[in-house]
């Protein structure tokens, strides 16, 4: 694939998502972001004849880890992220099991940054432990003009 057809693949499916009647659920989102994730790493891992399995079974495994993130973090959750991003220094963890699904998180900004428009933004790793498997993905945050961290 061509760097041009992945970024078409990205706008298509962002905009598949945001053209529905209703929003997206966050199973839904964290599928169709994991997915085009996934097969962008997929597809700069592979090489040669393997690039194009490389890139279906990335696309594949970040849907897969992206669905079952989304339909994992419910609103306490995702509350208890924003304040770990707001006001943990560098490299300090924040941790938690959510009663309800006795899944644990550990959230670690790892590097504080300006935007090039001026937002201040985080990078950051988390680490999901739920029936015996853990899964660790990082990503990146910034704070708006109300003060909420937005997840890249």
């Amino acid at each position: 694939m061509k760097k041009g057809l992945v970024s078409a693949l990205l706008v298509l499916s962002v905009s598949g998502l945001t053209a529905c009647e209703h929003s997206p659920t966050k199973r839904q989102f964290g599928t169709v972001v994991g997915g085009i994730l996934g097969g962008v790493l997929g597809h700069q891992i592979g090489r040669g004849n393997g690039r194009a399995a490389a890139t279906v079974l990335g696309t594949l495994a970040g849907g897969a880890l992206g669905n079952y993130v989304g339909g994992e973090m419910d609103t306490a959750d995702q509350l208890r992220q924003q304040q770990a991003l707001e006001y943990n220094p560098t490299d300090t963890p924040s941790s938690w099991v959510n009663p309800d699904t006795q899944t644990q998180y550990t959230i670690t900004p790892t590097q504080t940054y300006a935007s090039r428009s001026g937002e201040h933004c985080r990078d950051y790793t988390t680490t999901i432990y739920v029936d015996g498997q853990t899964e660790n993905a990082h990503g990146s945050a910034c704070r708006d003009a109300q003060g909420h961290w937005s997840i890249n």
